[in-house]
């Protein structure tokens, strides 16, 4: 790995090139990452020590291995210019033709995060809020994201989740959950019949990135009451149209 760049402080490139490691692999041991550096173990070990105080890693208990940690999510989402100002067009139009709250959402780790949301014209609105952080489960976008990563880090996901039930129709069943992916992923989009608040019903599609991975959905949400049937295919056209349009802006 090249570190004679000029003005480059060595310790600060090893440890980018650490963080980089895991653009193949989801978690990997300190022996793995010394052989992919070319470097002493201590000196490897003492890099990801550091970025593991900092959040940049964090360390499986079970198996001692590291894998990215939250602190890289949540800057992620801190130099989100580029998808916002892709997707907010989008966003003021999805608003235009459904007449429903229109978002705007990020992955950050096991929740999700809303980056830009507009309201609906109607006077009941929906209570979400931009920088509001949510359970990844129990929303249409949510799942929407969730159903096209990795299975393996979907188990990891859903075995740290503790499945709250905010509502009577909240998903809490493990199987029946995983159901529900696999039919997102069938369908390209996801619904939520009222399962994190009484009444509301919303549906989402994936974005992608230009690695092929969900990093982002948009979701429009309205009161069951307003969100037919009809209605709610015709958003799920939409919504798999304009996501497939922003994911290719962004690379995918």
């Amino acid at each position: 790995m090249n570190e004679d760049k000029k003005g480059q402080i060595q310790s600060v490139a090893r440890a980018i090139q650490i963080l980089e490691c895991f653009n193949q692999y989801k978690e990997l041991g300190v022996s793995e990452i010394s052989k992919m550096m070319e470097l002493h173990k201590s000196t490897t070990f003492g890099l990801i020590c550091t970025l593991k105080d900092f959040n940049f890693l964090e360390q499986d208990k079970q198996t001692g291995k590291y894998k990215l940690g939250n602190e890289i999510f949540r800057l992620g989402t801190k130099v989100n210019v580029d998808l916002r100002s892709i997707a907010s067009p989008y966003l003021d139009e999805l608003v235009d033709s459904c007449h429903e709250t229109a978002n705007l959402v990020v992955r950050d780790g096991d929740t999700i995060l809303y980056l830009k949301k507009v309201e609906s014209p109607h006077s009941m609105r929906i209570c979400t809020k931009d920088g509001e952080k949510i359970h990844i489960y129990c929303t249409a976008v949510g799942k929407a994201i969730l159903a096209y990563l990795e299975d393996e880090e979907i188990n990891d996901i859903i075995n740290n989740t503790r499945f709250v039930k905010f509502t009577d129709k909240t998903i809490t069943d493990r199987d029946v959950f995983l159901q529900q992916l696999k039919k997102v992923r069938q369908n390209g989009y996801a619904e939520d019949f009222e399962e994190r608040e009484v009444g509301l019903v919303c549906v989402a599609a994936p974005i992608f990135d230009h690695h092929n991975k969900p990093i982002a959905g948009l979701s429009v949400s309205g009161p069951a009451t307003r969100m037919t049937d009809k209605l709610r295919a015709e958003i799920a056209e939409i919504l798999h149209r304009y996501t497939l349009e922003i994911s290719r802006k962004l690379g995918y």
